[in-house]
């Protein structure tokens, strides 16, 4: 059994997502199977939560792209299904960002417009989130604080009236997944970045 724990393996980006519980970390390393085509065999592999997070990073790692759309600069594309967030540039391009979004039953797509946003965010739990996990057996606060044990992570961008934002997240590891209540999540760094960029009142469109 060979343990894949402080370095990245781009060939098993898509395989170590599986490794993650959805809704919350692993608390410690997975067992998991993967073919291996040279051998023709199955094989064991044991994964950390740190060195899933390092495979997400290269996988999903921020960049500027060509991306043609009808959207001004400065709009927000959100693509659930690839699992990317699109911020326009002029001149047919977009920075591009991987983004963890809504399991199944919380996805949503429609276009609202940023309404707010904060830094290190605290979190007020929606009381049905409240009530869902407690018969999961998982008691949620009233609110919690920002800072860095917050799911909210670092920043926050408010979308319309709704209870959704994009987010920054300190379980890294769920970047590509969907996982969340219908929130879409980045990297912190990641939605940093999103931060100074998009302004209030910027469009932005869920796919």
């Amino acid at each position: 059994m060979r343990i894949f724990a402080g370095r990245v393996f781009a060939g098993l980006a898509g395989l170590v997502l599986a490794a993650a519980v959805a809704g919350g970390a692993p608390a410690k390393a997975q067992t998991e199977r993967y073919y291996d085509p040279v051998s023709r065999s199955w094989q064991t592999y044991r994964i950390t939560p740190e060195a899933a997070g390092k495979i997400v990073r290269e996988k999903y790692k921020r960049t500027e792209v060509r991306y043609r759309t009808d959207k001004k600069p400065g709009s927000v594309i959100v693509d659930t299904g690839d699992r990317y967030l699109y911020y326009v540039l002029p001149g047919g391009k977009a920075v591009r960002y991987g983004i963890g979004v809504g399991r199944e039953g919380f996805s949503w797509s429609g276009t609202e417009k940023v309404t707010r946003k904060a830094k290190w965010p605290g979190w007020t739990p929606p009381p049905e989130m409240i009530v869902r996990e407690r018969k999961n057996g998982r008691k949620l606060p009233a609110f919690m604080p920002g800072g860095p044990k917050n799911p909210m992570g670092a920043r926050a961008l408010y979308l319309g009236a709704t209870e959704y934002r994009i987010h920054g997240t300190n379980e890294d590891w769920s970047i590509g997944r969907a996982v969340s209540s219908g929130c879409i999540r980045m990297l912190n760094e990641d939605v940093e970045d999103l931060y100074e960029r998009v302004s209030v009142g910027a469009q932005v469109t869920v796919m």
